[in-house]
């Protein structure tokens, strides 16, 4: 649960929930989300999730933060429940054109293409939260005879649609931008669609992610 609310700033109130990153700190930070957005407190203007951490902004004309402090401190989370029901399920290409990563990092972790694809694809991925870029999902935890250290030189662009590993974590780039992760292959759906009002992001905190593998000529011909 929070273990310490402070002020950030005029209009903000920082929650934090502890120093560690895990599936149970982070489904709380989750389900206080959820259960502000259902509630849709009077003044709160916006609420931000992280690995262990929930910023919530708020207009001052509204509402101030010991008032807001207290509604925080009064919520009950009985029905409290870790295990995610949205299953999202991925398809990714890892033709050589798009794992760009998979032979280096086959090299450095001393295990074949085939263990590192068998050991990622054989894994249910949980979001912990979307950021850095609009909606990129931030996913774990991979297993760990396929985790490495972030490239040393970023690269410039990455381009959208790859699937990036590093340390514990999975994500999707969801535009090209720049980027350390070590890329291992492309999904051709949009994860993001700013056309989309009513549901811009496919992948949210809280959904557990399924990566299948398809074809390069699967990839080109996908029609969503």
């Amino acid at each position: 649960m929070i273990k310490n609310i402070i002020n950030l700033g005029d209009s903000a109130i920082y929650c934090d929930f502890g120093s560690e990153v895990n599936r149970e700190i982070n489904s709380q930070v989750i389900n206080y989300f959820k259960n502000l957005q259902e509630n849709k407190i009077s003044g709160i203007t916006n609420i931000t999730p992280s690995y262990n951490k929930l910023i919530i902004s708020f207009d001052l004309t509204q509402i101030n933060y010991e008032k807001l402090k207290e509604k925080i401190l009064k919520i009950k989370l009985e029905n409290y429940d870790k295990e995610s029901k949205n299953i999202i399920k991925v398809p990714v290409c890892v033709d050589e054109e798009f794992s760009l990563d998979l032979s280096r990092l086959s090299e450095n972790l001393k295990i074949s293409i085939d263990k590192i694809l068998n050991s990622f694809f054989n894994k249910k991925y949980f979001c912990y939260m979307t950021g850095f870029v609009a909606g990129m999902p931030f996913l774990g935890d991979i297993n760990k005879d396929i985790r490495f250290k972030r490239l040393e030189t970023p690269r410039i662009k990455v381009p959208k649609g790859s699937i990036g590993i590093t340390e514990q974590f999975c994500n999707i780039y969801t535009f090209e931008s720049p980027g350390g992760w070590n890329i291992i292959g492309n999904t051709p759906i949009k994860v993001f669609d700013k056309f989309n009002n009513s549901r811009p992001t496919k992948i949210n905190p809280g959904d557990t992610v399924e990566f299948y593998k398809i074809s390069k000529s699967e990839y080109l011909n996908w029609n969503e």
